[in-house]
């Protein structure tokens, strides 16, 4: 196992924005993804949630994220297009704040291009719960959390009121 410290909310580094990965990087992000898995796994296993992860939260600073939804995803320099008009509103967790809850309004489909990690490019159409996750791992590669996208100066929840 190689589960990473995951940077915490007030963490000045979670602000930054992340470089993109380069070809030549490849062998680098099969160590990362590794350490994104295995922390990913070891967080959910200790507070039952987590879905994906990006490695900003670890404190590397590329973009590249770690998704296990019906199978495990690593997204590489990802770009968001095609954003629909219509949002969705939710309480949105994050492994950065574990006790808190954000209500963000997120779109409810996007298109997304990116590489995986063969570097083979690769474009979906995310809709739902899966877009909402993926903006907000996106968002991570940005220095953007959740906090910033509070759909109000109410938006905010402890985990055990809403779970």
């Amino acid at each position: 196992m190689s589960e990473k410290k995951i940077l915490q909310l007030g963490d000045e580094r979670l602000y930054q924005s992340s470089a993109k990965v380069k070809l030549s990087e490849l062998e680098f992000v099969r160590s990362v993804a590794a350490d994104l898995r295995d922390t990913m796994r070891d967080f959910r296993q200790r507070h039952g949630w987590g879905r994906a992860i990006a490695a900003p939260q670890i404190g590397i600073f590329k973009q590249i994220i770690f998704a296990e939804m019906d199978t495990p995803l690593v997204i590489l320099n990802p770009v968001v297009t095609e954003k629909s008009t219509d949002l969705i509103e939710l309480w949105d967790d994050c492994m950065s704040f574990p006790e808190l809850l954000v209500k963000v309004k997120r779109h409810q489909s996007f298109r997304i291009s990116y590489r995986d990690e063969s570097w083979e490019e690769r474009t979906e159409l995310l809709k739902n719960d899966r877009s909402e996750l993926l903006q907000h791992e996106i968002d991570h590669l940005h220095g953007i959390l959740a906090t910033m996208r509070a759909v109000d100066s109410k938006s905010f929840a402890l985990q055990n009121q809403k779970r």
